[in-house]
């Protein structure tokens, strides 16, 4: 068995970066993309929807960076493996953080981990590793982070905090340094922080030698502009010629204020120079030596980062096992499929108030594939997405929605359960299907599990039930190398016809159900043998069509079932009239010069030779000429024939 990351052929569910136009991974609902509702806050307009992936990866359990973001999250939901010993490093992190005694510590590290979101807050790293170290270093991952977590990491810390300002930088939201890192740099802060008061005495200089009319003056600083002397706009001044002034050079109108350079502001701009951006300049390049110096020691942050993450992700795994009752699944190399004890389908209980769990063998020789039917929302479709879904969860490192479960040899899990039609795609939904059966029938190993549901369906009825029999006997075929194949199906004439051969590699399972009544209670567990019906009626009732049509369903079904023609609905009223009392007619006859003929002819007691000629009006009609009328045949054939008998 490989023991690297799984392969990706074109057709695993396991391959989550689908080719254009395919979407596998929404079949089990690993991953469900929906429209997000504030569509510009997102760059791609999209947001995790009802998925195994948003469960795990929930914004109150994973904080490292985002869920989306988290490179080890995505990854190992998209690349399940195969390494037994990885698979089992991961379940020990998560069994160590379920302990009771251990939930304070996977507390303190869920917050430290809330805090590394980039390189700068690395002091929180230093956090995680004095927090790992007082850990068991028996589990692979505590060891890993505090032995990489070196003393590189400590100089690193060291030197961004001795650098930067970090309150400073929040509030300016730019890059500011400590105080006594550069003389030049604290100097000319000195002196923008004193240029309030300077700037007001030269104000009052500036306003002795101004107009009388001139209430007030200020002086002000502009970066990249300089300093300015600020007036306020006088009623007098409308017309732009109004606002020169002896010895003062005009600049701009802003806000009713007239700023000027004087001789004053000037001098000022050559002694101080641009503070402001002087100040921005020498910070930025003081930053840039600072990131020299720590992109330097790299590789140190790139270690620290990804530990940083795998972490998180068991830590997010730890929090959901603990709060929906996951068990750690076990490994089975020697086991060719799955067993699965009670599980639940991990999404499904979330949204129902109860949940019945079932369970799920397929392994040896006995019973690789597994025929399930049942009546309509009996709960066959859930029945297989929850073993593939445990089988995935297990493959991904995760503890699993089930009493017990052992994993044995699974190198990949095909679907056939959700049709993703798409007008791009320029497929019909049956083509859809048959491509998703076909990958699942030229790829599928002895190892492989495939879920297929209601395959068929799409087109004839005859053909469809020929094509699932014809798959499931391609696999049959194979004997001790056949797939592990769930087929759910309301194909009941799959069985009645018994169109599969018989032997141990199959197993009818079905769905419990109990008639009471004119009501059908669905008790959604899974048991041996085969359903008798669909109830595709009671199904119908559940979804509100009126009891007229669910009646004639149900009329055109059993004609159906019993080889009758299926009768109009007129024709059919007759006949149940007619069932009910014999039927007499009252005929005008043109050969009787308009006597009526009294209502005595009774069809019951006609004799063998009036049945035999009516019979012979009959096959004399033809029924594709626009012209007949039934009505006008029976009043003046048949009923006259009748007349003539008697």
């Amino acid at each position: 068995m490989n023991s690297d990351l799984i392969p990706q052929p074109p057709s695993l569910v396991f391959c989550i970066q689908d080719p254009p136009g395919e979407h596998r991974s929404r079949h089990l609902q690993i991953f469900k993309s929906e429209s997000h509702p504030s569509v510009y806050k997102v760059a791609s307009g999209l947001k995790e929807g009802l998925s195994l992936f948003d469960e795990d990866s929930d914004k109150n359990r994973c904080n490292f960076w985002s869920p989306d973001s988290n490179p080890h999250f995505r990854l190992w939901f998209t690349r399940p493996t195969q390494d037994l010993g990885e698979l089992n490093s991961r379940l020990d992190v998560i069994q160590f953080f379920l302990l009771p005694q251990n939930l304070d510590m996977a507390q303190m590290l869920h917050r430290l981990l809330g805090h590394i979101k980039n390189v700068p807050t690395v002091y929180s790293a230093l956090g995680l590793r004095d927090a790992c170290r007082s850990l068991p270093q028996s589990i692979q991952l505590f060891r890993d982070i505090a032995q990489e977590f070196s003393d590189d990491l400590h100089h690193i810390a060291s030197l961004i905090g001795k650098v930067v300002d970090f309150e400073g930088s929040l509030a300016e939201n730019r890059f500011i340094v400590l105080p006594n890192i550069d003389p030049e740099i604290d100097e000319k802060k000195r002196r923008l922080m004193g240029l309030p008061s300077f700037l007001t005495e030269v104000a009052q200089k500036e306003l002795e030698n101004l107009d009388s009319r001139i209430p007030s003056c200020s002086v002000i600083y502009i970066p990249l502009i300089g300093f300015l002397l600020s007036i306020p706009r006088l009623p007098s001044m409308v017309e732009t010629s109004d606002f020169e002034i002896e010895g003062l050079d005009f600049m701009f109108l802003s806000e009713e204020k007239l700023h000027y350079r004087s001789a004053r502001t000037k001098e000022l701009d050559a002694l101080l120079g641009d503070l402001h951006c002087d100040i921005r300049d020498q910070e930025t390049l003081l930053m840039h030596q600072l990131q020299c110096q720590v992109l330097a020691r790299a590789a140190v942050l790139t270690r620290v980062l990804d530990l940083a993450s795998r972490l998180d992700v068991l830590l997010a795994l730890a929090s959901a096992a603990r709060d929906y009752g996951y068990s750690r699944p076990r490994y089975s190399p020697r086991l060719l499929g799955v067993r699965i004890q009670n599980g639940r389908h991990p999404l499904m209980e979330l949204c129902a108030r109860t949940f019945v769990p079932n369970s799920a063998e397929c392994g040896g020789d006995k019973g690789r594939v597994k025929v399930i039917t049942g009546p309509n929302s009996s709960g066959k479709s859930i029945y297989l997405k929850q073993v593939g879904l445990i089988t995935f969860m297990a493959l991904v490192g995760s503890f699993v929605p089930a009493e017990e479960a052992e994993i044995g040899a699974v190198d990949a899990i095909f679907t056939r359960i959700h049709s993703c039609e798409s007008i791009s795609l320029g497929l019909s939904t049956f083509m859809i299907d048959l491509n998703q059966v076909a990958k699942a029938v030229n790829n599928a190993t002895e190892q492989s599990l495939v879920l297929i549901d209601e395959f068929g369906k799409g087109t004839n009825t005859v053909d469809g039930l020929a094509l699932l029999a014809a798959v499931i006997r391609h696999w049959l075929a194979l004997g001790p190398t056949c797939p592990h194949v769930f087929v759910a199906t309301n194909f009941l004439s799959l069985v009645q016809l018994q169109l599969l051969p018989q032997g141990p590699l199959v197993q009818y399972l079905t769905m419990e159900t109990c008639e009471d009544g004119n009501d059908l209670v669905f008790f959604y567990q899974v048991c041996e043998g085969v359903a008798s019906a669909s109830h595709a009626s009671h199904t119908a009732a559940q979804a509100g069509l009126p009891d007229k049509l669910i009646a004639r369903g149900k009329e055109v079904s059993d004609f159906i079932r019993s080889g009758k023609p299926i009768q109009p609905v007129k024709e059919l009223l007759k006949e149940k009239q007619m069932e009910k009392s014999p039927v007499s007619y009252a005929v005008s006859s043109p050969l009787c010069s308009g006597t009526v003929i009294p209502p005595l002819i009774n069809l019951a007691i006609l004799s063998p030779l009036s049945c035999q000629t009516l019979v012979d009006k009959f096959l004399k009609l033809d029924l594709e000429d626009p012209s007949l009328d039934l009505d006008i045949f029976m009043s003046q054939e048949v009923l006259l024939a009748a007349t003539a008998i008697l």
